[in-house]
């Protein structure tokens, strides 16, 4: 074993069960790092918090803070793998639950974000929120006349790049309405890196994305 922050060899295991390490002092819990890497093998594994923390054993809140730094550390990662590269098509995607579909005024709490295809590979660019506008349309009474008006214009000016129906990116769209029925609701607030979880997970297999999650889950113990 190497020490986590500074990949250094020599190491003392501590009366606490904890190893300590003689180059750079830090300590770390080697059952800690293990359970860790039972939690990316069952992210990987399309396992929710929920199932996770009853397979592993583990509290649900463990589980969930650590799924969320997961997110975090894969978005991080999609943002530095995209950048410089070269687009060949793009398109964009609104999403709202099936269950707010059937009410106008929910039109508000959709998320709006363009699906950009490079390489063999999608990224997403999430499109600023428009329910901080809802209050403000609702009050004035025109929330009939927006909808309306945004309707047409997702028929008729739909933001689109795209070489032909069938491709890479309507095949993320069919990926990603399907992986995210499981989560059964998520906040506004955490959608991004929900996105970009879905987004992880279909450019990327199964082996690999654990071999990924690993190297960037070691690497936030080094900054």
């Amino acid at each position: 074993m190497k020490c986590i922050y500074c990949n250094h060899e020599k190491l003392y295991i501590l009366k606490s069960a904890q190893i300590k390490c003689a180059k750079c002092k830090k300590k770390f819990s080697p059952k800690k790092i293990k359970t860790d890497l039972e939690l990316i093998e069952c992210f990987c594994e399309n396992l929710t918090a929920s199932q996770t923390s009853k397979k592993v054993g583990i509290h649900y809140v463990t589980v969930k803070k650590r799924y969320e730094l997961f997110r975090q550390l894969i978005a991080n990662y999609l943002e530095e793998e995209y950048r410089g590269k070269t687009v060949v098509e793009y398109d964009e995607y609104i999403y709202l639950e099936k269950s707010k579909k059937k009410i106008k005024e929910n039109i508000f709490d959709a998320q709006n974000f363009l699906t950009f295809h490079y390489e063999d590979r999608v990224y997403n660019l999430l499109m600023p929120n428009l329910n901080r506008y809802k209050n403000q349309f609702l009050e004035k009474g025109s929330d009939a006349i927006y909808f309306k008006e945004f309707s047409k214009f997702m028929m008729f000016n739909k933001i689109s790049k795209t070489q032909k129906r069938e491709n890479i990116i309507t095949q993320f769209w069919l990926f990603f309405e399907e992986s995210i029925l499981k989560y059964k609701g998520v906040s506004s607030e955490n959608f991004f890196y929900y996105l970009k979880e879905i987004e992880f997970k279909f450019n990327y297999e199964a082996s690999l994305q654990k071999r990924v999650l690993i190297n960037l889950y070691q690497n936030s113990f080094c900054r």
